[in-house]
């Protein structure tokens, strides 16, 4: 076994540490590629099966409309990808005017009762601008250099905002590193919020995106 090899065996071993739990390699690349092309699929196939309608529909108060879980995400994997080293985000207000939201924040810290109101005006520019995110993570992703996965970016202690997030919890006291902000930021929180639209969308007569 290599120096490494122990080095990251000992590591993740240490008590709070969830850790990376895959070698960070080559493989490892390819591995969260096709996980997060296959979530980007499911996010397209839904988007292509729903209505405006559907998509802004309210069940009732206190109750978030898929639109909200959609922009969402969306805007926070945008946001998320230069903070790994990626590009800068795409959203612009002239994105904002051509979506017509109905909130312009992605509402991470807002209250339901103001994200309830958030809608998409127009379904198509939705899509493209969901698709031109999408994309620009999966070219990062699978362009990025190997070596920088394991290059901590968050040291630990964290500050407030940070210290009771899942990405803190997977960071453990090393820090939150490369591979872990790529897993929590974008890949976890777009299963998490997949969840979400799923459950919705049997709010509005429709099925399940996967078996």
């Amino acid at each position: 076994m290599s120096i490494v090899k122990v080095y990251k065996n000992a590591l993740f071993a240490l008590p709070g540490r969830v850790g990376q739990t895959e070698e960070v390699d080559d493989a490892y690349r390819s591995s969260l590629t096709r996980r997060l092309g296959a979530v980007h699929a499911l996010y397209r196939e839904a988007l292509a099966q729903m209505s405006l309608a559907q998509i802004n529909h309210v069940e009732r108060d206190g109750v978030l409309p898929i639109a909200f879980s959609l922009v969402h995400q969306v805007l926070i994997e945008d946001g998320s990808l230069c903070f790994v080293g990626g590009p800068n985000p795409q959203f612009s207000d002239a994105w904002a005017d051509r979506l017509g939201l109905g909130v312009v924040d992605h509402g991470k810290s807002r209250s339901v009762e103001e994200m309830v109101h958030q809608r998409i005006g127009d379904l198509a520019a939705f899509t493209e601008f969901q698709g031109l995110v999408f994309s620009v993570t999966d070219a990062f992703v699978s362009a990025i250099d190997v070596a920088s996965l394991d290059d901590v970016i968050v040291p630990a202690p964290y500050g407030p905002d940070l210290a009771h997030t899942f990405s803190a919890r997977v960071g453990g006291d090393a820090g939150i590193t490369r591979s872990d902000a790529l897993e929590c930021w974008i890949y976890q929180h777009a299963v998490r919020h997949l969840g979400e639209i799923e459950h919705a969308r049997a709010l509005v007569g429709l099925g399940g995106m996967t078996s």
